[in-house]
């Protein structure tokens, strides 16, 4: 069975009180190879009415902390630990009964791949219309005029006619506008939006990305949207908080983090971005190696075996001293360079290499 925390009394949230508070998360996966460390000590927060964007590469624990946030870890083999509260109510250990009541009424999630997460056997009508009919108690014919709303406010041509379509006869773009529908169709609070534009082309990403803050901002919603693509979040974050190994390495506003990154990881993601006006001779610049295995993760900063500035830190601290998540020129960041060192790499090396 999954160990959880025990839920806390639901409180009515005091002022102040963020819309979203995960604290000191921890997810643990047991395999046949041993206990996979996928998330580690995680804490952050939300603000009702913002967008905080997560990113990372691939296996960085962005999507597997946000699956707990919503409940949907398999217990036979997960372990959730630490809090997760939204509007001052513990999450973590309530019953399966009391979180489905939550989900797609109060949080809801849009997946990466909206073909796997439609089912082929049933219109996308009646699976936008279903948690209405749900959480509202509404019948068919209501179920069947919401779902038409819902498919015309995200845009897509003929919602009369194409509410009775099924997933394969959509396009990829417009399987997405569906997945969005049906998520903000009980217009819940928190929308948690799992890279909803990594297999689009740049153009329907754009107008997913529009759609998004067109529906936040008539909605109020909170959003958080998880991407390895910083394009994207210069887009549509507030606030930004980078994770490398299932940990917290950076975070702060959109702007700090894309602007005045504080740590090589930010560093390396950054100087990756191929250029639009660059020379097509100039190469990209590739973070060197590759992510650590999390059954098995290094000692210290999990980044260091790939950090080309380790060695400016004194003594072996990148290799034996797991370093905090602390305020560094402006914002948070984990690592054991002081802040001039970071302020003068930043200025002499890292700034130029993005502006060339």
């Amino acid at each position: 069975m999954s160990t959880l925390t025990k839920a806390e009394d639901t409180q009515a949230p005091k002022a102040g009180t963020p819309f979203l508070s995960v604290q000191d998360l921890r997810v643990r996966f047991r395999t046949e190879d041993g206990v996979v460390k996928a998330v580690n000590d995680l804490s952050f927060e939300l603000e009702a009415g913002r967008t905080l964007g997560i990113v990372g590469e691939s296996g960085s624990g962005k999507s597997v902390s946000n699956l707990a946030v919503m409940g949907l870890h398999n217990p036979r083999n997960t372990t959730v630990e630490g809090s997760v509260k939204l509007e001052g109510q513990e999450l973590l250990g309530l019953p399966q009964r009391e979180l489905e009541k939550l989900r797609g009424n109060k949080m809801a999630m849009i997946f990466q791949d909206s073909l796997a997460a439609l089912s082929p056997y049933y219109t996308v009508g009646r699976q936008i219309a279903e948690p209405f009919m749900k959480h509202t108690g509404a019948n068919k014919k209501e179920g069947r005029a919401r779902a038409i709303e819902m498919l015309d406010k995200v845009g897509i041509p003929q919602p009369d006619k194409r509410v009775d379509s099924y997933p394969h006869q959509f396009s990829g773009g417009m399987r997405q506008r569906a997945m969005i529908a049906m998520a903000l169709v009980c217009n819940p609070k928190l929308i948690i939006a799992d890279e909803p534009t990594t297999a689009l082309d740049v153009t329907v990403q754009a107008q997913i990305v529009d759609l998004l803050k067109d529906l936040q901002q008539e909605f109020g919603t909170s959003i958080v949207f998880i991407t390895h693509d910083l394009g994207v979040i210069r887009e549509i974050a507030d606030d930004v908080l980078v994770m490398y190994a299932g940990r917290a390495v950076e975070r702060g506003t959109m702007r700090e983090v894309l602007k005045t990154p504080q740590h090589p990881y930010g560093w390396g993601l950054l100087s990756s971005i191929p250029r639009i006006n660059a020379s097509v001779d100039v190469p990209l610049a590739p973070i060197p190696g590759t992510p650590p295995s999390l059954l098995n993760p290094p000692s210290g900063c999990a980044f260091n075996p790939r950090c080309e500035y380790r060695e400016l830190v004194t003594g072996d601290r990148c290799r034996t001293d797991r370093p905090a998540l602390e305020l560094a020129n402006g914002h948070l960041s984990a690592c054991h360079l002081t802040g001039a060192q970071k302020q003068s790499i930043l200025t002499e090396q890292i700034l130029p290499r993005l502006s060339s």
